[in-house]
């Protein structure tokens, strides 16, 4: 995240109405951070048989570079999930930030 992290926890633990902590935002802005979340099985899907999620064929967490997916993404596999994405998320105000 390009963005001053520790300012976004401080804005998130505000509006949960919590009192932040520097000890708190410090764990926060650690735990998630793109190395550690990589290296923890419980968000890099490590821990999935490889049925369903095989990481030799693409790990879920590959290098942390916003907008690296154009390096991968055909012009028609772009459009193609562009497409669907527009179906799926139909009626939703939700929107799918592809770049920073």
């Amino acid at each position: 995240m390009d963005k001053d992290i520790r300012k976004e926890v401080m804005k998130l633990i505000q509006f949960l109405g919590r009192k932040p902590s520097e000890e708190l935002v410090d764990k926060i802005v650690k735990h998630t951070s793109f190395q550690e979340m990589k290296n923890n099985p419980y968000t890099n899907y490590t821990i999935l048989p490889d049925e369903i999620m095989n990481q030799n064929i693409s790990p879920f967490m590959r290098k942390g570079i916003a907008g690296d997916w154009k390096n991968h993404f055909t012009v028609a596999l772009n459009e193609k999930f562009d497409k669907h994405y527009e179906q799926q998320m139909k009626g939703s105000t939700l929107k799918c930030r592809t770049e920073v």
